[in-house]
């Protein structure tokens, strides 16, 4: 009897638990561009021309390996609108009455495929080290869910930047020395990059007609769309720009989009790589003396602790994750996120990046873009919904737990153990942007002054309540009552025109 196997767009890996549990003699794989799929969230033109491509190149794959492939293409006019409509098509084809699938990496397909006439088998997702079995035993019975203690049952599992029982260097965490300044007229490797051959080049032109009116800039379109492209990209990464990677990966330039940033997880997150082959290239690079431990642990550290225990808190927190809102924040999302105009040149940069490239790193997604939505009291579903939409590394799993958890606090502190807020004196720090930007970052009121310093103070009072005892906000509430109460008041009222202004779509 046929089954069919449904492999989704992020699910780009040969050893799939859905493949393995197949049988290539009788069974049905079922791949599909759909509409659903690409319009559900506002998706970059680039993140859907990336998926396209990898599907298409992937099916082939399948097909030289032996595999019966179902190939549905968003063009053709007989695909449905959405992989339920694929599947029960193709049931109808063959009289498959049995759907194996990977379980998503998102609860809305889930739901969807739980809804459906067929019996579906939702097989573990094994690419990845901690299950989500494993990450459940790991919570149960804590009062708090934090990274680094996940992170470093992870390092002890895997055995990565291991002596015996204890860490490498014999210091679990090197974040101290990774948050520097490059010096001036420093000279960064860029990502490997890789022209659009004729299947690519195919998935363009259709994307640019489908799509034109999305936000986002399709060319020049440079991401591997294959494994052994993205192979490449990783063999680049360790060579070029794993050595000072850790040193600089905190840090913003202008017009310097990439720095030592490797862009792997667009290739991970779609199954092109696995993590553990790029965390053992990583190691092998610093045991051969290629890279320093600041940088490999920074980077090891991203990939089995981070991106592994965001994907833990997914699954933990269950469907209703995305509509948390612990903060009650109702503002609608500023439309210089969609590239209207700003004065704030730390803003423009970061927007403008996203539009043209799909990425931006860390700390321009947590520090720039998810500072100011925190500061100004935005709506944390439609910041959700924006960061879902514009990186092509974005997938639910990955992407919700770090924007309402970590970015946002939308969760009340599940993910993080105080809000990720700042005023303008930390982008100064970490960035060249305030030198040229129409704001005075050393202004603390008036008409000058940084948005963020503004935002940053009228933040933590409305939210006293919360934060004035958590210990690691302290510092923050001394320096604030330590003000002139005249000077609070006019820092107040200055933000709240502000604000005023924001939501009268003022040019801010």
């Amino acid at each position: 009897m046929t089954r069919l196997i449904l492999v989704l767009g992020d699910q780009l890996s040969a050893g799939l638990s859905a493949l393995a549990e197949a049988d290539p003699n009788t069974d049905c794989v079922v791949m599909a561009e759909v509409a659903a799929e690409a319009e559900y969230v506002p998706h970059h033109p680039k993140k859907i021309a990336l998926v396209l491509a990898a599907m298409r190149k992937f099916a082939e794959q399948l097909r030289r390996a032996g595999w019966r492939v179902a190939y549905s293409r968003l063009d053709d006019p007989d695909t449905g609108g959405s992989v339920d409509d694929e599947l029960l098509r193709r049931a109808g084809e063959t009289g498959a009455t049995e759907v194996l699938v990977t379980t998503p990496g998102e609860w809305r397909l889930i739901g969807q495929l739980r809804e459906l006439p067929l019996k579906v088998r939702l097989l573990p997702d094994t690419r990845f080290i901690a299950s989500r079995r494993d990450f459940e035993d790991w919570a149960k019975g804590r009062s708090q869910l934090r990274m680094e203690w996940f992170y470093r049952d992870m390092r002890r599992k895997t055995g990565l930047l291991m002596e015996g029982n204890q860490p490498a260097g014999g210091s679990w965490n090197y974040d101290a020395e990774n948050r520097k300044r490059p010096p001036s007229g420093h000279q960064f490797p860029a990502p490997m990059q890789f022209a659009p051959d004729s299947v690519t080049a195919e998935v363009l032109d259709l994307v640019a007609a489908r799509f034109d009116a999305s936000f986002g800039t399709l060319r020049p379109f440079w991401f591997a769309t294959d494994r052994v492209q993205a192979l490449q990209a990783l063999d680049h990464f360790i060579t070029e720009a794993l050595p000072l990677f850790g040193d600089y990966q905190d840090a913003m330039l202008t017009g310097e989009r990439f720095l030592y940033h490797s862009v792997l997880s667009v290739y991970l997150n779609l199954g092109l790589l696995e993590p553990l082959e790029v965390c053992r290239a990583a190691e092998q690079a610093w045991r051969q003396g290629h890279a320093p431990l600041n940088a490999v642990e920074g980077f090891i550290r991203q990939i089995i602790g981070w991106r592994e225990f965001v994907r833990g808190i997914y699954f933990l927190e269950g469907a209703g994750y995305t509509a948390s809102n612990a903060l009650g924040h109702q503002r609608d999302l500023p439309t210089f996120y969609w590239g209207g105009e700003t004065r704030m040149t730390c803003i423009r940069e970061a927007v403008s990046q996203t539009r043209d490239e799909a990425y931006a790193h860390h700390i321009q997604r947590l520090m720039i873009t998810g500072n100011f939505a925190l500061l100004a009291g935005v709506d944390p579903q439609q910041v959700h919904e924006w960061y879902l939409a514009v990186y092509a590394d974005a997938f639910e799993w990955v992407e919700a737990p770090n924007t309402i958890g970590m970015s946002q606090f939308a969760d009340g502190g599940i993910v993080a153990s105080k809000p990720y807020v700042s005023s303008g004196a930390y982008i100064n720090r970490m960035s060249d942007h305030c030198k040229t930007c129409a704001y005075d970052v050393k202004a603390k009121t008036g008409d000058r002054a940084c948005p963020f310093n503004l935002l940053y103070w009228s933040f933590l009072d409305r939210h006293r309540d919360r934060f004035a005892s958590n210990p690691r906000m302290g510092n923050m509430y001394r320096t604030w009552e330590r003000m002139d109460p005249d000077q609070r008041r006019t820092i107040l009222s200055d933000a709240d025109t502000l604000l005023a202004r924001l939501d009268g779509g003022d040019i801010v």
